[in-house]
């Protein structure tokens, strides 16, 4: 199929296969945030006769610069655009700066690689070396691949988990002690679904993000939150921690790439004062 502007070109069929589910998604995410809009949101006048909520899809697509049916094919999930019709897209939508990029995430059509299912010895000697500051190292679906000492000490320690438990997600909802051990839950566990989601999103087929989304569905919260197809991006923070032995615990949240291993981040909790890093300590020596 050739195409040429936005709003000019002919759909013809789409490609069938892995390809075609991330378009699918990223048009029910962009339909969702339509239908959260009002006319006055945007400075449209109510006209009469709406009979369902948000704006329409003429609308979106003329304040986005595109046509209604290249807009309507997009929510359907038939065609591939580009990153300038996509940022269009956003601003007419009002989206923030997560929900922009999450959508920018679906300009590649490409599927990610997967990443490596072994931690090279390197990163695991940093891990353990970040002891007693908790430290560890997630793939794509958010599995602990290594942990420390610290750790175990300040959460639970992963390895008298089930395999499948070994996600920071599931301990986020489904390991009960955690709604007390965070003091801030319902705002850090928003934000750790909405940033796991937005990873979700682009691998609609990949069975180990179903599974961990169905674990989560166990949870009320969970499942509201996600059904909302709520997003958001990782911003180092400071977590706050009611820990039952160390007390209270202030540490900062550093999320790393690692470069020799496409897909794993190397997490680790650095205490923000001084009272967190001596807790830190004896924590760990006790």
């Amino acid at each position: 199929m050739t195409r040429g502007r936005p709003g000019t070109a002919t759909a013809g069929a789409s490609a069938t296969g892995v390809r075609e589910l991330p378009r699918r998604e990223l048009g029910a995410f962009l339909r969702s945030r339509r239908e959260r809009l009002t006319p006055g949101d945007v400075g449209l006048p109510d006209g009469p006769g709406r009979r369902t909520p948000g704006l329409r899809r003429a609308e979106v697509a003329e304040l986005a610069g595109i046509s209604v049916s290249w807009y309507t094919w997009l929510e359907q999930g038939r065609v591939r655009t580009s990153e300038q019709v996509l940022r269009a897209v956003a601003r007419a939508l009002r989206l923030d700066g997560a929900e922009t990029a999450h959508v920018l995430s679906f300009v590649a059509d490409d599927p990610p690689s997967d990443a490596p299912t072994w931690v090279s010895p390197n990163l695991l000697s940093l891990v353990r070396a970040m002891t007693p500051h908790p430290a560890v190292v997630l793939d794509p679906h958010w599995d602990l691949l290594a942990w420390n000492a610290g750790y175990a000490a300040l959460l639970t320690d992963p390895a008298r988990l089930h395999p499948k438990q070994r996600n920071l997600l599931w301990l986020v909802f489904r390991w009960p002690p955690t709604r007390t051990l965070l003091a801030d839950w319902e705002q850090d566990a928003r934000a750790l679904l909405g940033q796991f989601r937005s990873r979700a999103a682009r691998r609609p087929w990949d069975a180990r993000f179903a599974e961990l989304v169905e674990e989560l569905r166990y949870d009320a919260d969970a499942a509201r939150w996600y059904d909302h197809r709520e997003t958001a991006a990782f911003h180092p923070s400071v977590r706050r921690f009611r820990h039952p032995t160390a007390g209270e615990l202030r540490l900062r949240y550093v999320k790393l790439a690692a470069v020799e291993e496409p897909g794993h981040h190397f997490l680790a909790y650095l205490p923000d004062d001084r009272a967190t890093e001596k807790a830190l300590r004896r924590l760990q020596s006790g």
